[in-house]
C-alpha cells in the first residue's frame, strides 16, 4: 500500500512541475538559432573573384573610353565653341550643386518633423 501511494504521488508531482510538455518531450530548445555558415568550394570562390575582377576591368575601360570620347568631342570644336562648352559645364556644375543643397536642406527639415 505504501509503495503504491509513493509511486502515484511521485508521478503527480512530476506532472505538476513540468509545465511545458513539448520541452519534456523534445528537450531544451534555444530561441536564437543561428544558421550554420555554408562554405563554398574553392573553385566557386575563385571563379566569383575572377568574374568580379573582369567586371571591374570592363567598367574601368568603359569609363576610360567615355572620357576619351568626351575629350575628342571638345577637341574637334572651334575655340569659341570650346569656350561655350566649358562655360556650360561650369553652369551645370553650379546648378547641380545648388539643387543638391536644396534637396539636402528640405530633407533635413522633413526629417526633424519625424524625430
Amino acid at each position: 500500500m505504501f509503495f503504491l501511494l509513493s509511486v502515484t504521488i511521485g508521478s503527480i508531482s512530476a506532472q505538476i512541475f513540468h509545465k511545458n510538455p513539448e520541452k519534456e518531450l523534445f528537450g531544451k530548445t534555444s530561441v536564437n538559432k543561428k544558421e550554420a555558415k555554408v562554405k563554398e568550394p574553392r573553385s566557386v570562390v575563385r571563379s566569383k573573384k575572377k568574374q568580379e575582377a573582369n567586371t571591374r576591368r570592363l567598367n574601368k575601360n568603359i569609363e576610360k573610353s567615355v572620357r576619351r570620347s568626351q575629350k575628342r568631342t571638345i577637341d574637334i570644336q572651334t575655340s569659341e565653341v570650346q569656350a561655350r562648352m566649358k562655360q556650360n559645364k561650369k553652369d551645370n556644375a553650379a546648378r547641380d550643386k545648388e539643387k543638391k543643397k536644396k534637396v539636402k536642406a528640405s530633407t533635413k527639415r522633413a526629417g526633424k518633423k519625424y524625430n
